[in-house]
This record gives C-alpha cells, sequence and structure tokens, in this order.
C-alpha cells in the first residue's frame, strides 16, 4: 500500500534534512508533495486544501527559526495528514442492549469478509459481548454460505432463512432472535451491486428504517480509486454512514482514494482491514496511518497486538527469568506462540520504525518454524535444560525436526549466547544499556545466530 508515494516523499524529505528552508525551496517541496498525493489517487479537491494547509503553517515564522527546517516540514506534513484522516481515533459504539451494526458498500468490497472479522474483533476487545451476525446478502448466491463458514471458524452464530428472498424479513427476525436471546450486538451483512443503482438503496433504506442502527458502516475497497469516493459520498447521503471501514489496506493499490473518503464524508475512519485471515483486522488509528505513510513504522499497533497477545503475569515472571538467566528452551518456545498470535514475523518487523523495506527481503516464518520444530523435538528434560545436548542428543533433534545437525548446533550456541548476555546485565535496572549491550543484542540477532 502506498509504495510510491512512501518513496517520494521519503526521497523529498531526505533531501530538505538539515537545510535551511527558503520560500523556494519550499514551493519546490509542496509542489513534490502535491504530485505526489495526486500519484496516489487522492481526490483533487482534498489534495488541494492539504498543500494549501501545508504551505501556510511552512512559511510561518516558527518554521524558519527552528533548529532544524527540514525535520520542522516533515512534521507539519506528518500532522496535516494525521488531520485529514481524523485525529482521533473512533471506537464502534456499543451502548446499551443488542446495538444493531450494518455494513453497506458495493459488490466485492469485502462485506462479508469484514462482517465475520468485526465479530471476532469484538469478541477480543469486548470478550463478555455476545454476537450474532445476519446473513442479508441475498444478492451473491454463495454469501450467506460464506458467512455461516466464517461464523463456524469464529465460533459466532449466524442467522438465515433458506430459501427467503426478501432480506427485510431476514433481519425483522434477526433483530427479534437477538432480543428474544439476549445477543449484545448484532452485525447485519447487506447486499452490494456492482454499481450504485436505486433499488440498492431503497433496500437499504428500508433496512436502516427497520434496525435503527446504532453504527451504519461504509466498507471500501482500496483498490477501487476515485471512484470509493463518490460512492460513499452517495451512501452517506441516502443511509447516513456513521463510518468507514477501509478494506485490502495490504494490497499493492495506490490507495490514495481512501484517505479523501473522510474529508468527503466528513464521518470518520474506523477500522481497516490489513490482510486476509480474520485476525487482519484493527481500528483505525490517524496517527499510526500517518507514521506508515511517512515510512515511520507503526508502533501504535504493534503494542496493541503484543498487549492482546502477551499475559501480563507471563510477560513479568518472564523478565525475572530472563535477568536470572534460568529462561529455558520451554519458556522461549510459549513466547514464540505469543509472537505468532500476532502476525507474520515479517509483518510484526515492518510495523518498527526503520523497517518499512522488508516486503524485499527474502524473511518468511521458515525459520522461525524450523527453531519451533527443533524445540518440540526434544524432551521435557531438554526442554527445561535438566540434561545436557550432546552430539547424540543433537542428532535426533536435527533427525526429528527434519534439519541438519549444524542448525540444531547454531541454535544452541546462540540460545546459550543470549542467555550469557542477560546474565551479564543484571543491574540495568533505571539505566539505558551501553554501546557494547546493544552491539552484542545486535549480532546475536543480525548475526543469524539463531538461523
Amino acid at each position: 500500500m502506498f509504495g510510491s508515494f512512501i518513496e517520494k516523499l521519503q526521497g523529498l524529505f531526505s533531501g530538505l534534512k538539515g537545510k535551511k528552508l527558503t520560500e523556494d525551496n519550499i514551493g519546490e517541496a509542496v509542489r513534490q508533495v502535491r504530485l505526489a498525493l495526486l500519484d496516489a489517487d487522492v481526490n483533487y479537491s482534498v489534495t488541494s486544501e492539504f498543500i494549501k494547509r501545508v504551505k501556510e503553517k511552512a512559511l510561518g515564522e516558527a518554521l524558519l527559526k527552528a533548529v532544524d527546517p527540514g525535520q520542522q516540514f516533515i512534521k507539519i506534513v506528518h500532522d496535516e495528514l494525521v488531520a485529514l484522516m481524523g485525529t482521533e481515533e473512533a471506537p464502534l459504539d456499543l451502548n446499551g442492549k443488542t446495538s444493531v451494526v450494518m455494513l453497506c458498500g458495493l459488490q466485492g468490497s469485502g462485506k462479508t469478509t469484514t462482517c465475520a472479522k468485526l465479530a471476532a474483533y469484538i469478541g477480543r476487545t469486548e470478550k463478555h459481548k455476545k454476537v450474532l451476525m445476519a446473513a442479508c446478502d441475498l444478492q451473491r448466491p454463495a454469501a450467506v454460505l460464506q458467512l455461516h463458514k466464517l461464523g463456524k471458524e469464529i465460533g459466532v452464530d449466524v442467522f438465515s432463512i433458506e430459501g427467503e428472498t426478501s432480506p427485510v424479513k431476514i433481519a425483522r427476525q434477526a433483530l427479534e432472535k437477538a432480543k428474544r436471546e439476549e445477543y449484545d450486538v448484532l452485525l447485519v451483512d447487506t447486499a452490494g451491486r456492482l454499481h450504485l443503482d436505486e433499488e440498492l438503496m431503497k433496500e437499504l433504506e428500508e433496512l436502516k428504517k427497520l434496525l435503527e442502527p446504532r453504527e451504519v458502516l461504509f466498507v471500501a475497497n482500496a483498490t477501487t480509486g476515485q471512484d470509493a469516493v463518490k460512492i460513499a459520498a452517495e451512501f452517506d447521503r441516502r443511509v447516513q454512514i456513521t463510518g468507514t471501514v477501509l478494506t485490502m489496506l495490504d494490497s499493492n493499490a495506490r490507495a490514495g482514494a481512501a484517505l479523501s473518503i473522510r474529508e468527503v464524508t466528513k464521518r470518520p475512519l474506523k477500522f481497516e482491514g490489513v490482510g486476509e485471515k480474520i485476525a487482519d483486522f484493527q481500528l483505525f488509528y490517524p496517527r499510526s496511518m500517518a507514521d506508515r505513510i511517512l515510512g515511520m513504522g507503526d508502533v501504535i499497533n504493534l503494542v496493541k497486538k503484543a498487549q492482546e497477545a502477551f499475559d501480563e503475569k507471563e510477560s513479568k515472571e518472564l523478565e525475572k527469568k530472563l535477568k536470572k538467566a534460568s529462561f529455558t528452551y520451554e519458556d522461549y518456545l510459549k513466547q514464540m506462540g505469543a509472537v505468532k498470535k500476532m502476525g507474520s514475523l515479517k509483518s510484526l518487523l515492518k510495523m518498527m520504525p526503520g523497517f518499512s523495506g522488508l516486503e524485499d527481503l527474502d524473511y518468511s516464518d521458515k525459520e522461525f518454524g524450523k527453531l519451533e520444530a527443533m524445540i518440540l523435538s526434544m524432551t521435557p528434560a531438554e526442554r527445561q535444560e535438566i540434561v545436557e545436548l550432546e552430539h547424540s542428543r543433537r542428532r535426533r533433534i536435527a533427525k526429528g525436526s527434519g534439519v541438519d545437525i549444524e542448525e540444531v548446533n547454531r541454535m544452541v550456541k546462540g540460545f546459550k549466547r543470549v542467555k550469557q548476555l542477560f546474565k551479564n546485565m543484571p543491574d540495568m535496572k533505571g539505566k539505558k544499556p551501553g554501546l557494547s549491550d546493544l552491539k552484542e543484542l545486535k549480532k546475536q540477532f543480525e548475526g543469524k545466530q539463531w538461523r
């Protein structure tokens, strides 16, 4: 996503760092930002307003007196990107009994999958809430079957009526069931069309009148282009959307049109789909998106993922073990399981500042899987380090995990070096690690001691 846009901005910013800005080079920088936005498919009027605000701030007296004007210009662009996308996150309004959330959008935008992703998200973040999904998309033959399949996968109930042709009747009975059986949230997957038409809008208006939803979410495919802005505006005019869900943001699409939706509709961007898996769905954070666009990583969502995956009590116990150098292969196996819940290793590294170019690296999770296989091939006593891993034991582990014995040797060596490193850092509380400590850590993980 935003590939060439990110490259152009980063190239521009690197050329500005350390320079004193003048009206001439500010004008050139603003022109380059404008071209980058238009090339990324950002709406023309939205781009014009964005550039106007950036230029006004960049030519201000405060900028010209800044210690590093180039960095200040980057900050101005960053802040304006955040403002363009809404400044603050906009969580779902699920207050009250049986909150109804209606999803709408064109066919192919990913409504059905988004419905399941949203149900799973609510399950992760609002554990006490009971969710029901209603299959009201009768236009696409496989939509009902797909929703049932996804519902079974995530453990969420799905309501449908076989043979029924009226989505309004299905919605009415789904609402009655949700209230009768005390579901906290009813998610309604509605039909789409290949293009906007009067029949679709009348159906949605009727559904909205019946359901009285707390949320009407417009699902927009990031690959749609400028049409997404016009479509969003029309949906908002007819059914008054409360927010937008952006899908396929993991694609190579220019995706700039998605950034224009909020400015045109004045409705918040609420969620984003960042992959094919059900778990690849998260609250939209404007600051996080601005960071990603400018190649600054995605620390906000990385921390969120870590908080969901790691148990706080276990993490504290692990910290104690690391400091005492009593960390075992068994502990490491548990940590790998938690990390895998967060997503692929490559996707996690891309969320860290300075790792935005990882898509070009051959950094698969195979090596991670090999390490897991080697540890699983150990006996419980070996994983707890009760017995020493002698040559014959290492050969058996290599055979059991399908790797060469050299890889087992490297794993053992790397594991011991990291343990020793932490053992030599027992009094680090309250102070920063020294340069030699950081160099050693860098050597462990860049020197492929774990591979």
